[in-house]
């Protein structure tokens, strides 16, 4: 998808040179859910994310000269979704919302982008997954209009990053059509 621009919010892919940001991002997300007694990554997987901005499924939220917040996307997830993994979906990970710009309803422009690249490539739903044991975060998803399908327990799979193994999970979707 070309650079969404949503009010004066612009949606680009991350470039290599944003990893130091990126990095900065994860340490201040982590930081911030472990004193709110949240479940935290144990750590992140720097060559997932590399791979990410690599295979251009990173995105920056930009305002002016600042990055608000970063989201990965995938356009298939057959490790935790498996059978329901079928071409029709988008599935949003990784949102992380910079410190110093809480409070923007940033959720809603990546669920905006999201719901924009689905329809302009016919596909049905926008998924996600976030943490099973925090009812707070899926009801906060659940009030964007997501559903909330199942829980899941990650595998240790390599082809999952560090941080997404091994993890009980809340998978969520929204239907477009």
């Amino acid at each position: 998808m070309q650079p969404g621009e949503i009010n004066n919010i612009k949606i680009y892919n991350t470039t290599i040179k944003d990893l130091e940001i990126v990095l900065w991002l994860f340490e201040q997300a982590m930081k911030l859910q472990g004193k709110n007694d949240y479940k935290v990554w144990e750590g992140i997987d720097k060559s997932a994310l590399q791979k990410d901005i690599e295979e251009r499924l990173q995105y920056k939220i930009v305002e002016g000269n600042d990055i608000l917040g970063i989201f990965s996307v995938q356009h298939s997830d057959p490790f935790i979704w498996r059978d329901r993994d079928k071409d029709d979906a988008i599935y949003l990970h990784r949102i992380v919302v910079n410190p110093n710009f809480k409070g923007q309803k940033l959720f809603q422009k990546v669920l905006n982008w999201a719901k924009q690249f689905a329809q302009q490539n016919n596909l049905k739903f926008v998924r996600m997954d976030t943490w099973a044991d925090n009812i707070k975060i899926i009801d906060y998803y659940r009030s964007f209009g997501f559903e909330f399908i199942e829980t899941y327990k990650t595998t240790n799979a390599q082809e999952l990053p560090v941080q997404n193994r091994n993890l009980n999970v809340a998978l969520l979707e929204m239907k477009l059509r």
